[in-house]
């Protein structure tokens, strides 16, 4: 092997219980260099990824056929320790923090600083006193060589999601002798100028030379920081090349294996909805206490049947208005749903009355893991409104209609396109992308009469994107279902939303058609600006 490479996979194949997800995958990856690793979920990303890092799910079902070379040695990593001990570091795209610990804490977890004391002089090192003080210069160090501006002593619990992702990378380069880094969408919960700085610091981390695989559905920054593409489409390698001279056209298309011409503009015309005299949702005077999304005084209506948008930058609220009403934080205000008053901080009787939510936080709150598909997608419907439920003696008795519910997860897999081996696999073993499409097949079994969904697209790629935004139209046409959209991409709501509120600072800074111009959401957004409700003049 050539002496500047450090990353080289050869004729890498794997599969689970039949089904392969890898094909004869090969490419090398030099010191210094930043890889970009592109392709569709459930394209095989993920799964190449846990063979390198040594993730326990691959040794458990059989192992890998190929080789993997790092540092000009043939390795088998049987454990995420014998790979970081290696050095290779890796930052998953769901949070692996501790939220009762601090930034220094979680950075240097394990790899402790400590001081010798009386009694481990006698005894030994393993007895020996942490020493903060050290622990707090290195984090803050680690923290520094990101160019962001985190105290290292806050707690992981009161963090805005954008500062949680500074320190899981911090963790990681922190670490002695790393040599490689995999970064997982590290920029999907960034801000633009957040992006901007982690992008500055992958470059300087690889001028020193640090070899740095780039994974990311944001193919602009594939374009704008990364050496080299590997595109990967049903598990095989389609693409390897330099980034010069691509496209992000071109780059879909590889993906996908088809043109995507259009599908930037994937949205069709956007119906008027003008009726304000049938408001489904009207939300008043509400404060959510969300760390890092708190909302301090936000009111809105909702027009029956329509799409509508909340957009702002991370960290402003946005997110705290959705999981303030479903009871998932501490709230107050009033909220008036379908002519009712809706009590707060009560999440089933939410549920209960016509209300849904696709979280942001699909591991943390919308799935269960460790179960089947097809029991996630059931399982809210068979709670709160005893669907796939068979009764006996008026209900006294009650049993699954497994029937039922596996019909139920036939249709939505087939309608989502979830890419899964059957509908019995665990939701753990799916990629994000996939797992984001369960979360929104559970709210759809539901059948709500008003539905919140939160950064429905964060972590998927061009083509799945699509198929999750047309879901959403298409479910909000048929059933005259009332959606309300999360999302940190204004161009998503502008395609799909019908009015869209700006959140900063915990308020709504002002309501607009999504037919304006774009110039006036950006007013919006940076807070140079307050305007008043412009549906009727802009629609």
């Amino acid at each position: 092997m050539e002496g500047n490479i450090i990353l080289k996979f050869e004729n890498v194949g794997k599969q689970f219980d039949g089904n392969r997800v890898l094909k004869d995958v090969s490419f090398t990856l030099k010191k210094g260099e930043i890889l970009g690793l592109v392709g569709e979920n459930g394209a095989g990303k993920s799964t190449l990824m846990n063979i390198l890092f040594g993730i326990n799910v691959i040794q458990e079902t059989g192992g890998y056929e190929g080789n993997v070379y790092f540092d000009g040695k043939k390795v088998v990593f049987k454990s995420p320790f014998e790979a970081l001990n290696s050095g290779i570091g890796m930052v998953h795209q769901e949070f692996s923090l501790i939220p009762g610990f601090t930034a220094a804490e979680n950075i240097l977890l394990n790899t402790e600083k400590t001081k010798p004391n009386i009694i481990s002089k006698i005894f030994g090192k393993r007895l020996e006193t942490i020493d903060e003080k050290e622990m707090r210069k290195s984090a803050q160090k680690g923290i520094e060589t990101l160019g962001v501006d985190i105290d290292s002593d806050t707690l992981i619990s009161e963090m805005p999601v954008g500062h949680k992702q500074f320190v899981e990378i911090a963790r990681e380069i922190d670490r002695e002798k790393v040599k490689l880094l995999i970064l997982d969408e590290p920029t999907a919960v960034l801000t633009e100028s957040e992006a901007e700085i982690l992008l500055k610091a992958i470059r300087n981390l690889a001028n020193s030379g640090v070899g740095i695989i780039f994974i990311s559905h944001r193919l602009n920054e594939i374009i704008s920081v990364c050496d080299k593409l590997v595109v990967l489409r049903d598990g095989a390698v389609v693409v390897e090349r330099s980034v010069g001279g691509v496209e992000i056209k071109q780059i879909a298309e590889w993906m996908v294996g088809r043109s995507v011409e259009g599908e930037k503009n994937f949205h069709s015309k956007i119906q008027d909805i003008s009726n304000d005299k049938d408001i489904i949702l009207d939300v008043k005077n509400l404060w959510v206490d969300m760390p890092g999304e708190i909302v301090r005084d936000v009111s809105f209506k909702v027009r029956r049947g329509e799409i509508f948008g909340i957009g702002g930058l991370t960290g402003q609220g946005k997110l705290g208005i959705p999981n303030g009403i479903m009871g998932l934080f501490p709230s107050g205000g009033e909220i008036i749903f379908n002519d009712k008053n809706l009590p707060l901080n009560n999440t089933y009787n939410s549920l209960k009355s016509g209300l849904a939510f696709v979280s942001e936080d699909r591991r943390g709150v919308g799935l269960l893991l460790d179960e089947p598909i097809d029991m996630n997608i059931a399982f809210n419907a068979m709670q709160v409104h005893d669907k796939f439920v068979k009764k006996f003696l008026g209900g006294f008795i009650k049993w699954c209609d497994n029937r039922a519910i596996r019909e139920c997860a036939k249709k939505y897999i087939k309608e989502l396109d979830i890419k899964c081996t059957s509908a019995k696999q665990k939701a753990r073993q799916l990629s994000g992308g996939n797992q984001q499409k369960v979360c929104l097949a559970k709210a759809f079994a539901l059948e709500p009469t008003l539905l919140f969904v939160s950064e429905p697209t964060r972590g998927i790629d061009v083509g799945a994107k699509k198929l999750v935004l047309d879901a959403l139209r298409g479910y909000n046409e048929k059933n005259n279902t009332t959606i309300v959209m999360i999302s940190s991409e204004l161009e998503e709501l502008r395609a799909i939303c019908n009015r869209i509120a700006i959140v900063s600072e915990g308020e709504i800074v002002g309501i607009l058609s999504a037919k304006a111009p774009i110039a006036d959401f950006g007013l919006l957004m940076s807070g140079i600006d307050k305007l008043e409700e412009e549906g009727e003049d802009n629609e």
